[in-house]
């Protein structure tokens, strides 16, 4: 058998844990680590029998040694986790951001230098249908050498960054954390070029307000007629994204962003996010320009455009959507962990290119922070 620990059973941790036991027969969730083992134990019923629970993850690596593990924990503990994972060299999976702050993000590298430990990171964009014939046709040269980037992504979700959890900053890291890490490591995947500066700002227009802290939708004179309000939403049947006012008081987190980051060739890229556009606004889009062709692709439609630019050749690719709610993504992270432990095969998503998003992301909110333009490069 293969035994697979989570620590960290939330959502994440179902979604993968899940995949990985329907992928292949000889998975078995040997172990849990969550500070909610009872909820965890009733709702798993007479499965939970066959699982050992733990209140921490010293706990976990002090009595087992699973064959992997997944870690899908709240955001500012993922780094310390990993650490200690890595001190066991057991492969698993890490969750995005793989770390919040700079000095957890080095301690991290540091670990995974000594370790050299296979990690797998659920970077969906690189990993699903979408990006994988980005890629090929990147690579096919049809396009020339990649001499400029421009993506937007507006999140036609945003607001679960402040009705739910999320809306803590403090355990975020801010939004180039949550959402940017994605985008910046897709960026990298077709590029493969050393991003050596990046200058960033954000703002904050739109969630903030006066409402008391800790306001619910439930408890709002307005929930019946505020655009963002959860018990509207759910009377018409549309997705809820949390509970909570997102125009209180103690709101975190930036409703847009944007960052410019330029690479070792002297090219540079333009991105965009936004947390408040809605409907048919939303999009994922990137367009890659190269000196013979432009291709364009966003996630919301999974379709590719390639653009000639010295004749009138255009071509349209529908690329299928993958089997998973992240497009397929998920799929293929959790059969690269399977893949590293059964047949040592590394990852595929390279741990340094996740920690090197994260350190993008990083200097992003601070140069944002500090109006300042930011050198990418690993000291503090």
């Amino acid at each position: 058998m293969i035994d697979i620990a989570v620590v960290g059973y939330g959502f994440r941790g179902k979604v993968l844990s899940n995949l990985m036991l329907k992928m292949n027969k000889n998975v078995k969730i040997s172990a849990i680590v969550d500070n909610r083992i009872e909820e965890i134990k009733n709702e798993l019923g007479e499965s939970s029998g066959h699982i050992d629970f733990y209140d921490t993850v010293d706990e976990l690596l002090d009595h087992e040694t699973p064959d992997g593990i997944i870690i899908s924990t709240r955001c500012s503990s993922h780094a310390q986790i990993a650490i200690k994972v890595l001190e066991k060299r057991i492969p698993f999976i890490l969750e995005k951001p793989v770390s919040t702050n700079l000095k957890d993000l080095m301690a991290l590298k540091s670990a995974y230098e000594r370790s050299g430990t296979e990690v797998a990171v659920p970077f969906s964009l690189r990993l699903n249908t979408l990006g994988q014939a980005a890629k090929e046709i990147a690579e096919s040269g049809i396009l020339g050498t990649i001499e400029h980037v421009q993506a937007i992504n507006n999140v036609s979700y945003g607001s679960v960054y402040f009705q739910h959890w999320y809306r803590d900053d403090e355990e975020t890291g801010g939004l180039f954390l949550q959402k940017a890490t994605h985008d910046f490591d897709m960026i990298q995947y077709i590029l493969k070029l050393r991003p050596i500066w990046i200058s960033a700002v954000k703002s904050k227009q739109i969630f903030k307000g006066d409402k008391p802290a800790g306001l619910t939708c439930a408890a709002c004179e307005e929930q019946d007629t505020c655009p963002e309000s959860a018990i509207l939403h759910r009377e018409k049947g549309e997705p809820v994204h949390g509970e909570m006012c997102c125009f209180a008081v103690d709101t975190g987190n930036e409703d847009s962003g944007s960052a410019i980051i330029q690479y070792e060739s002297g090219m540079h890229a333009s991105y965009s996010q936004n947390f408040f556009a809605r409907n048919k606004a939303a999009t994922r889009m990137f367009r890659f320009l190269g000196y013979k062709g432009t291709m364009e692709f966003d996630y919301y439609t999974n379709r590719i455009h390639v653009n000639m630019h010295h004749t009138t050749r255009s071509e349209i690719y529908d690329i299928p959507f993958g089997d998973d709610t992240h497009g397929g993504g998920d799929i293929v992270v959790c059969q690269s962990l399977l893949d590293t432990i059964t047949k040592g095969f590394p990852s595929q998503t390279p741990f340094e290119e996740a920690m090197q998003s994260a350190l993008l992301c990083l200097k992003a909110k601070e140069s944002a922070e500090t109006r300042t333009f930011q050198e990418i490069k690993w000291s503090e």
